[in-house]
């Protein structure tokens, strides 16, 4: 039964971010808020809701290693898995992405995540840092999105938000986003229950538990979305993407979760884990860098990193 209502959990949080992404996103724009802004900080949130619901259950559960445990695992997940699974079916045209700059920050930001995780605890002198960060990427982005938008008023064409329709009746806007808010909780409490239930059972730590079965779970709408844009051919933004999310997991979620607890950094972190998330992130130097295109050898090469990696955090 924890197994079942884990996927269950699973189901309902994926279900309820995308339904509070809908409702969200289309508020705002009724509401004249422009759609670049609408990117940069509702549908960053939105996405990421699952996570950041997760980790602050766990903190209320006392299995603060599950939290740490699913950002991590998740940030290795959406660059192993999330870009190697779909260049295996087709290779991914990232040479025509520029990511340089947002690159940039990812790699600032887990540097400066594994620095405070030295401390031996992520508490909220480190929220604070990791939350004054990422306002002032944030700020940053919303800066060059005012200005890009400021160029499509010039006549170059805005970029559309996917989930966006102008028709929407509100009380279907008004549904969207209860159900998102309802949902949330109820998704991240039913999975971390069930999944500390699984690693009590079978002795393995949820640290290990959040590491694979939850950052998996977690990264699986990632991992849809760019399984069909690589059989569509238009996979070209998924790099763009990947690193966004994981700059935000590492600013946003464990500054926002460390507010609510703290969080202990077991040994195995800074031995191994976080080495393994910050290598996977410099992987991606030539695809950004040198603008080589992510083909199925390199597919190869990242789903087979990512299969060792799990091999060596289970045994």
């Amino acid at each position: 039964m924890p197994w079942l209502f884990s996927g269950l959990g699973l189901v309902i949080l994926l279900l309820a971010g995308d339904s509070l992404v809908k409702g969200a996103v289309n508020l705002s724009l009724r509401l004249g808020v422009p759609a670049l802004i609408v990117s940069l900080t509702i549908v960053a949130f939105g996405t990421s809701a699952p996570e950041l619901l997760i980790s602050i259950q766990a903190i209320l559960d006392d299995a603060p290693g599950l939290a740490l445990g699913n950002v991590v695992g998740s940030n290795t997940a959406n660059i192993l898995l999330v870009l190697g699974i779909p260049a295996l079916l087709a290779t991914m045209h990232t040479s025509e992405c520029e990511t340089k700059k947002t690159f940039n920050y990812m790699i600032a930001a887990s540097i400066l995540f594994i620095a405070l995780a030295f401390r031996g605890v992520f508490d909220w002198i480190a929220a604070l840092v990791l939350l004054a960060a990422l306002a002032f990427v944030l700020f940053d982005q919303a800066k060059e999105a005012m200005g890009h938008r400021e160029a499509c008023a010039n006549g170059a064409p805005e970029e559309e938000i996917e989930g966006v329709d102008p028709d929407l009746p509100g009380r279907w806007i008004a549904l969207y986003l209860v159900l998102g808010l309802v949902g949330l909780p109820l998704g991240a409490s039913l999975l971390v229950e069930n999944a500390t239930i699984i690693a009590k059972t079978y002795g393995v730590s949820d640290t290990v538990i959040g590491l694979t079965l939850v950052a998996i779970g977690t990264s699986l709408p990632e991992l849809a979305t760019t399984v069909m844009a690589a059989l569509r051919r238009q996979a070209d933004v998924a790099l763009g993407n990947v690193i966004g999310s994981n700059m935000f997991n590492l600013l946003a979620i464990i500054g926002v979760a460390s507010l609510v607890g703290p969080i202990p950094v077991d040994r195995e972190f800074l031995t191994f884990d976080l080495w393994v998330m910050l290598g996977a992130s410099i992987l991606l130097v030539p695809f950004v860098y040198m603008r080589r295109d992510i083909t199925r050898l390199w597919g190869v090469i990242l789903s087979a990193l990512y299969v060792a990696y799990m091999v060596i955090v289970l045994i």
